[in-house]
């Protein structure tokens, strides 16, 4: 399986080709839970703070800005530290 993959602050062109803008919103309070990825996601963080810490893993610090890249069959914990708002796509 393959790590968590981020792209630290694409510039515009780049979210026009993926079509970020046209993607649903997820939002979640400051929170920790399980999370298990039934299929790669692909997310662009517009607000917050997460760490995300792969099931054996070392923990990934991800903020607003981000463009990440989660691969099916990943567990992992999710921290919140600041009350996060994402795109999220199912490539």
């Amino acid at each position: 399986m393959s790590a968590i993959q981020i792209e630290r602050n694409p510039d515009e062109k780049r979210l026009q080709e993926l079509g970020v803008r046209h993607w649903p919103i997820w939002t979640k309070e400051v929170s920790e839970f399980p999370w298990e990825y039934d299929t790669d996601e692909v997310c662009y963080v517009l607000e917050g703070e997460v760490v995300v810490t792969p099931e054996g893993g070392e923990p990934v610090h991800i903020r607003a800005g981000d463009l990440v890249r989660f691969p099916q069959g990943m567990r992992c914990t999710w921290k919140v530290l600041q009350p996060i708002r994402k795109h999220y796509h199912f490539p």
